[in-house]
């Protein structure tokens, strides 16, 4: 859990996802470069239409979920993921997405996101696991 003592500045402050109590039965925070990591994950994570105020917020790679791993799949993975996160999360700069495949497990896609934080010129990197149910050819 990130120190919530100090100022929040730019990255802001809110809650931790998912959310959890406290020792003392509040809820946890977020703040810093570790708030908008858990933004990214969200963001990720959402499907379009998912939330009812705001039906176009999310990447929309939940609906590939049956989808064959091929080279056509890792470039609507790449592309969605690239455009979900450039509209929806200001604090960032995409630097580069990369979506790969381990040989030994067909049904995972390795989501690398290469980004900037805006406010500190400050690189990062995410993996983000994206599992298959591949769809079966008829």
């Amino acid at each position: 859990m990130a120190d919530t003592s100090a100022p929040a500045g730019f990255l802001g402050r809110g809650w931790a996802f998912p959310i959890i109590a406290t020792r003392d039965g509040g809820i946890a925070y977020t703040a810093g470069e570790e708030a908008v990591e858990m933004a990214i994950k969200i963001v990720l994570g959402t499907n379009l239409g998912e939330r009812a105020m705001r039906p176009e917020f999310g990447c929309g790679i939940g609906e590939l979920v049956m989808e064959p791993n091929t080279a056509q799949l890792h470039g609507r993975v790449q592309t969605r993921v690239r455009q979900a996160l450039t509209r929806w999360e200001p604090r960032i700069d995409v630097l580069n997405v990369r979506v790969e495949a381990p040989p030994e497990q067909k049904n995972v896609l390795l989501i690398r996101i290469d980004y900037l934080i805006r406010s500190n010129n400050t690189p990062y990197n995410l993996v983000y696991p994206f599992f298959l149910q591949e769809g079966v050819q008829q």
